[in-house]
């Protein structure tokens, strides 16, 4: 074994966990395994530590790394474990020093290491810039990989933790975007998916402060050879009149948007620090579908949220119909100590349990009708591997006997419930 990294959260954390492994292995780490956290909920980081504990029992020959946002924000609870070795900040994790540090801490001190030793964790709120990560091995033979265009966020949601488990909103330059993109192309992948933490606040730290519906116009101008182009989570609120544009204009960008949401209660909304009300987020939705009527949408909404109460929860129900979404990602309201909602009325941990089980049962209701609606159309489909493909709008296809990377032209016959069938 020479680094497996385990990786926890979000998209963009699976993308930076390919950097660790090839920046900590060129490094020269042996017997090393990196945990790559996730700081949203409690329930996140309970999981990471569970895994510390398990894999030491496993594999007790083994140094042990965490890093990631939980990392960043509860350096000390983690350094205090006594199965961690080191603790790699979340801007760290990203540089090739960071695993030489590591490795030089190892040789020197082969029989352990204390506690204030274990912590190389830097001020986040200190990064200014991001550098463009581009692997020559990301994800090779997949025909779906991720560009990371943005890190960290400006704004303060009251129950959200990550801006400071990643900082303030940084961007990659849109030409070093564009090299990534024609690089990741001639290397045979079929779907680029863009991807940060506040997408849609692309291009603010940069000169001339280009927005996120340049860029995609700038990738799919100068990289004419790339099939398809998604994005993934945006903040409606943010959203410009160039991806307006290019969402109705060109169809090489992927009929798919998936929203921040969160609640459909304009008081909650309020709580929460949120830039939109429940009628823009309706709005917005009804906007695209003019542009793009097949357009599939997604949202995240948090069930539980403090003060929420059953009429301000059913608003959040009523919104999946009323936007129209297909896909749900449902958060039970988790308290991050620190953050002003951890301050406010909380709602009881079995209501909120509830309310996310119901929400998710909405959920599950509208994806079925969209799965439905499919019958009898026919979808260009992303072959994903010998058993599964993507539609345009991301469902997933039931396939066999084609070759990943393709995209192809097929008649939807039915579904199982789960996925469509062909």
């Amino acid at each position: 074994m020479s680094v497996d990294v385990i990786t926890f959260g979000c998209r963009l954390n699976a993308f930076e966990s390919e950097v660790i492994a090839l920046e900590a292995e060129r490094a020269g780490l042996t017997e090393t395994i990196v945990i790559n956290s996730c700081a949203v909920t409690n329930e996140a980081v309970a999981q990471a530590r569970q895994s510390i504990r398990r894999l030491k029992r496993e594999r007790p020959e083994a140094r042990i790394v965490v890093t990631g946002c939980a990392a960043q924000t509860q350096a000390d609870m983690f350094a205090d474990m006594a199965e961690v070795d080191r603790v790699v900040g979340n801007d760290d994790k990203m540089r090739g020093s960071a695993w030489r540090d590591a490795r030089s801490a190892f040789d020197a001190l082969p029989f352990g290491i204390s506690t204030s030793e274990k912590i190389a964790v830097a001020d986040i709120m200190a990064v200014k810039e991001m550098a463009p990560h581009l692997l020559e091995g990301f994800q090779s033979g997949l025909p779906r990989v991720f560009v990371q265009v943005q890190n960290g966020c400006d704004h303060r949601c009251t129950f959200c933790i990550i801006p400071y488990g990643r900082g303030n909103s940084r961007s990659v330059p849109m030409g070093a975007v564009v090299d990534q993109v024609r690089a990741l192309v001639a290397r045979g992948h079929t779907e680029i998916v863009l991807t940060g933490v506040d997408l849609t606040s692309y291009g603010a730290d940069l000169p001339g402060t280009p927005k996120l519906g340049l860029l995609t116009r700038q990738i799919l101008r100068h990289v004419p050879e790339l099939k398809r182009l998604r994005i993934s989570s945006i903040d409606q609120v943010e959203v410009d009149r160039d991806l307006l544009d290019v969402i109705a204009d060109d169809e090489r960008l992927m009929p798919h948007l998936h929203l921040s949401l969160q609640s459909g209660d304009d008081m909650i909304l309020k709580r929460m620090k949120r830039r939109h009300s429940r009628a823009d987020a309706i709005e917005f939705c009804a906007q695209v579908r003019r542009l793009r009527p097949d357009i599939a949408l997604g949202a995240d909404i948090i069930a539980g949220f403090p003060t929420e109460t059953e009429d301000m929860f059913a608003r959040s129900q009523d919104l999946v119909e009323e936007c129209g979404l297909t896909f749900l990602h449902v958060f039970p309201y988790s308290k991050r100590p620190g953050t002003p909602a951890s301050r406010m009325p909380q709602v009881p941990g079995d209501k909120i349990k509830e309310r996310a089980r119901r929400l998710r049962a909405v959920g599950e209701a509208a994806l079925q009708k969209r799965l439905a609606s499919e019958i009898g159309t026919t979808r260009h489909v992303l072959i994903e591997s010998a058993t599964q493909g993507r539609t345009e709008h991301f469902l997933p296809v039931a396939i066999s006997g084609e070759t990943p990377g393709a995209v192809r032209a097929l008649t939807i016959a039915g579904d199982d419930g789960a996925r469509l069938r062909v």
